[in-house]
């Protein structure tokens, strides 16, 4: 009797700790949904996930995609871009972009990059000021539907919380250097850039963003299209072969957009800006490409014309007179201006660490 007693002691002490832990994670479960990674991305082909396909139509055609999704995307890669692995690394949903009608999801942020765009109108018509006006569209509708239910649901303290990344400015600085611009006149150019990125910026804060990530702009000098097209007999190649001119110029916007960061720290005390150098990061990658497994650095993967660097104006990748090398062969250039899956992945890598971050702070210390 006393065993059968004790046994059924035992079995409601069970099943009030089972009770107890049934409450206790039902209260956590939702702080833990309110505390999700929201992300917010502003950009140029390096970031758009299908802006450009989405929004004119634009048919980037296989072998685009191949390498992960095994279909077209609208990415200007073989498979995933560095935010993607971003989006991975955060544990987050790959970003829908705002242009995209069908199938989108919005849960985790919006991704406003767009192929071509600069902080001007040129090329496409999503330049950077069109990106945050669209930004501020999106925030006042999902204030206005998210009482129904519908959309988005990102609350005014998620959009708070967010994170706001800005990769842009490769275009401004491309543009000017393929318009046959003086080396000084390319220079004198970049504070204006930089202006309309702070101008950006201080947009988004003023409607309640605290958080900024901001990116440099990578080596110019070692796209296998700068060295194709740009590079003459007078050129001055660096140790790797890289074009010193345009490196030079990507390194003087750099030192523009480090002091940008600097004098937004300084000025606004209650946000985080957090610049990183992807610059280095990238140039690491043609520098020790053996170490990462790359053969041919300075070589497109997809293109025409073979060696050095498998790029020749219209017979680029997606055109019939172009070839891609060979799936698992390392390549660091996709199209001779973009980057592989496998090179986006250790970008990527780099990226979510806080090696190259000033100050150093990880975009995953920075979701919290």
């Amino acid at each position: 009797m006393a065993d059968k007693t004790r046994r059924r002691d035992e079995s409601n002490l069970t099943f009030s700790h089972l009770f107890l832990v049934f409450i206790v994670i039902s209260f956590t479960l939702p702080q833990l949904i309110s505390s999700k990674c929201v992300l917010f991305n502003f950009g140029d082909s390096n970031s758009d996930a299908g802006g450009l396909s989405a929004g004119l139509g634009f048919y980037l055609g296989p072998p685009s995609g191949r390498s992960f999704f095994h279909r077209t995307t609208g990415r200007f890669s073989d498979g995933r871009l560095y935010i993607d692995f971003i989006c991975e690394g955060l544990k987050i949903n790959y970003m829908s972009h705002y242009l995209e009608s069908s199938g989108s999801n919005f849960t985790h942020g919006v991704n406003f990059a767009v192929a071509g765009a600069a902080t001007v109108d040129a090329g496409t018509p999503f330049s950077l000021p069109v990106q945050v006006l669209q930004f501020l569209h999106f925030k006042n509708k999902t204030r206005e539907l998210r009482p129904q239910g519908l959309g988005s649901l990102i609350t005014e303290e998620e959009f708070g919380n967010a994170i706001y990344s800005f990769d842009i400015g490769q275009n401004d600085i491309s543009f000017e250097l393929t318009d046959n611009a003086t080396y000084t006149r390319v220079l004198e150019g970049i504070p204006a850039i930089i202006s309309r990125i702070k101008d950006a910026i201080l947009s988004i804060m003023k409607n309640g963003g605290k958080k900024f990530w901001i990116y440099n702009t990578g080596p110019l000098g070692c796209l296998p299209k700068m060295l194709a097209i740009w590079q003459t007999q007078h050129s001055k190649l660096d140790s790797i072969g890289c074009l010193e001119d345009y490196n030079n110029v990507a390194m003087a916007f750099n030192a523009h957009i480090s002091q940008l960061c600097n004098d937004l720290s300084d000025e606004y005390k209650n946000a985080t800006f957090v610049c990183v150098d992807i610059y280095t990061i990238k140039y690491d990658l043609f520098a020790n490409h053996t170490k990462y497994g790359f053969e041919q650095p300075l070589m497109a993967c997809c293109g025409h014309g073979g060696p050095p660097y498998n790029f020749k104006a219209m017979m680029t990748c997606g055109q019939p007179t172009a070839t891609a090398c060979p799936l698992g062969e390392r390549f660091i250039s996709w199209d001779g201006l973009h980057y592989t899956e496998a090179a986006n992945e250790i970008i990527a890598a780099k990226i979510l660490s806080n090696e190259y971050s000033k100050p150093p702070i990880s975009l995953v210390e920075l979701c919290q």
